[in-house]
């Protein structure tokens, strides 16, 4: 992505995301949990991949159970996209 994000684009993006899971988008609010929308550990891998693939930053389904929240999930996705993306060339390769 040539551009960072803006945290609304981000918020937009993953709510739109979480709804192809089945919740209604009006269910998909900051202070729902992933238990209340009915999200186990598989649909957080999905959603760390796209995530993952829409802001060209790393991401894995591990950082997302680490979350409560979809608020916690935007603000995540929206910080590590706001980071540089690491180089192929960092310490200890090779």
């Amino acid at each position: 992505m040539a551009t960072n994000p803006t945290r609304d684009q981000v918020a937009d993006r993953i709510t739109e995301a979480i709804t192809a899971f089945g919740p209604k988008r009006e269910q998909v609010v900051p202070e729902a949990t992933w238990a209340q929308l009915g999200l186990d550990s598989l649909h957080l891998v999905e959603l760390a991949e796209i995530a993952a693939n829409d802001y060209d930053t790393e991401l894995k389904g591990e950082d997302f159970e680490g979350l409560v929240t979809v608020g916690d999930a935007i603000e995540m996705v929206w910080s590590r996209a706001q980071a540089p993306t690491p180089s192929s060339t960092g310490p200890g390769e090779g």
